[in-house]
């Protein structure tokens, strides 16, 4: 009796759903691939820096309102509200969508409160990139049930990043793919590549819901489906062809679907989410260390990897033919503006290891130089000598390092013995640099007004002024704002530029003294 009156309950409840292939009333496998995959990406989530922030971030959480309440609702509340959300797909209800719907309100509620949290900074350029391409909004949800919208997720087959590309795929739809870069974990470039690939699969089949089946197993898995069915073409007529997973892929998007727009009802809220919700990005045409970054913006290095995730190794591999992004907080584009030049330089021999790169061929020449006009700028040559870097030789000629790297394609701030430098100055004022290639190294030093030798170093860098509100700092030879600035408890380097009138951080020499203004 009681097997008979569960099969009239599926009956009842197919006929609700527009006739589909009726599901009887369970639980989840506990061993469904999709179910599997969605919870580790909602764990693994939690190791985000970002993620970790909000959560310490919350005193209480039982102070939330209605949170310890669970609601319960019937089939027909489910199928209304279903019914009302705008979407050009399909969204069927049945048992197996209710039970995915129960994954997302109740079985991983504290999750999800983070995973929402996250939907304020991913859906509005998602929704941007999907009208691009003329890609429904509603596609989005895929993203919660690929990733759980965590960029680092990897499955157990090698798919990678909130879209969850395979290797070949991503390389197919453009994606950079080496040791050192991986942007199938960016977000932006990703969701790019997952446009166009939902585009060419619907151009396949003419139907939303079975390009989202082979986005998921792919379009040959879903044509052996559509033959084996003797050729029909909905999804719920070919369910028990597809493979395993995907018999819950569709459903599984149906309740994201859902439970994205229906969460308040269930007593779930968004965490808000410790990262920045605006941005800027620079265009790196250099070799660069995250860490190099962070060091001098005095930015977290967990926040500047989950911004860029895409970088492997924490380095951006960069040329000025193959440039690549940085993505860090808006409040920071000016200082990385300003210390660019300190941030290229802070600590290069260690990150990109220059001692492995100082045997060279004898006789060397940039590949490649911009000439700036003849009748404005006088070219002059510098041949490098053994000790010279390229602070040293911008110092000897009054140029900014980083237009020295960029007239002679220098990269990482390696040059060599016997290397032919050009350098540019203004009309009329190049006359006292043409005998700089004769000068000894202790002459070049004089001319540029740096100390040589080590007593002239060793001077005692602080002094107390009267009052106790300032004190002053020699400069000593390699020093930079920046590390000025962390001997200072709350003193920042830009702090230290204002006050004493420096537009050019770079160009502080040994021996300079400079006022600094402490704070408590």
């Amino acid at each position: 009796m009681r097997r008979l009156i569960t099969f009239m309950m599926a009956l009842c409840l197919a006929a609700q759903s527009g006739g589909q292939e009726p599901v009887l009333p369970g639980t989840i496998d506990p061993e469904d691939p999709i179910a599997v995959r969605y919870e580790a990406n909602l764990d693994s989530l939690l190791n985000i820096f970002y993620i970790n922030q909000a959560l310490e971030d919350i005193i209480d959480d039982s102070a939330w309102p209605g949170d310890t309440i669970v609601p319960e609702f019937s089939d027909s509340v489910y199928l209304a509200r279903l019914s009302e959300i705008p979407s050009v797909v399909n969204l069927t209800y049945n048992r197996l969508v209710k039970n995915y719907i129960d994954v997302y309100t109740k079985k991983r509620r504290e999750q999800v409160k983070t995973m929402l949290g996250l939907t304020d900074y991913y859906f509005p350029f998602i929704e941007q990139v999907f009208d691009l391409y003329g890609v429904p909004y509603e596609l989005k949800y895929l993203a919660v049930i690929e990733s759980a919208l965590n960029p680092r997720a990897v499955s157990r087959a090698g798919a990678v990043g909130i879209w969850q590309f395979m290797y070949g795929t991503g390389r197919h739809y453009g994606l950079t793919i080496n040791s050192l870069v991986d942007e199938r974990r960016d977000p932006l470039r990703a969701t790019h590549a997952a446009a166009k690939y939902l585009v060419d699969l619907y151009g396949m089949y003419g139907d939303w819901t079975l390009a989202l089946a082979a986005y998921n197993c792919g379009p040959g898995n879903v044509n052996k489906a559509i033959r084996r069915s003797g050729g029909k073409r909905d999804f719920w007529d070919i369910y028990y062809y597809l493979p395993r997973e995907t018999r819950g892929y569709v459903p599984a998007f149906i309740a994201a679907t859902y439970a994205m727009n229906y969460y308040p009802e269930h007593h779930l809220y968004k965490i808000p989410v410790d990262i920045p919700l605006f941005t800027d990005t620079i265009v790196i045409r250099e070799p660069l260390h995250l860490k190099q970054v962070s060091e001098v913006l005095q930015v977290p290095v967990r926040q500047i990897r989950d911004m860029n995730p895409q970088y492997r190794q924490d380095i951006i591999p960069a040329t000025k033919t193959s440039p690549y992004a940085l993505r860090i907080p808006v409040e920071k584009t000016s200082a990385f503006i300003d210390l660019q030049d300190t941030i290229f330089a802070y600590n290069d021999s260690v990150y990109f290891n220059q001692e492995k790169m100082i045997v060279t061929p004898q006789h060397y020449t940039a590949s490649y130089q911009a000439d700036l006009p003849a009748d404005k700028y006088d070219k002059l040559f510098y041949v490098v000598q053994s000790g010279d870097n390229v602070g040293y030789i911008a110092d000897w000629y009054d140029v900014r390092a980083s237009d020295l790297r960029y007239w002679n394609n220098i990269r990482r701030n390696l040059i060599r013995s016997g290397q032919r430098l050009v350098i540019y100055k203004p009309k009329g004022t190049s006359e006292r640099y043409r005998k700089i290639n004769e000068m000894t190294f202790a002459e070049k030093q004089s001319m540029a007004g740096r100390a040589v030798g080590t007593q002239s170093i060793a001077v005692t860098p602080i002094t107390e002024e009267p009052g106790g509100d300032y004190v002053t700092y020699t400069v000593r030879s390699g020093d930079t704002l920046w590390e000025i600035a962390q001997k200072y408890p709350g003193v920042t380097d830009s702090d230290i530029a204002r006050l004493n009138n420096i537009t050019n951080s770079a160009q502080i020499k040994p021996g300079q003294v400079i006022r600094i203004k402490k704070k408590g």
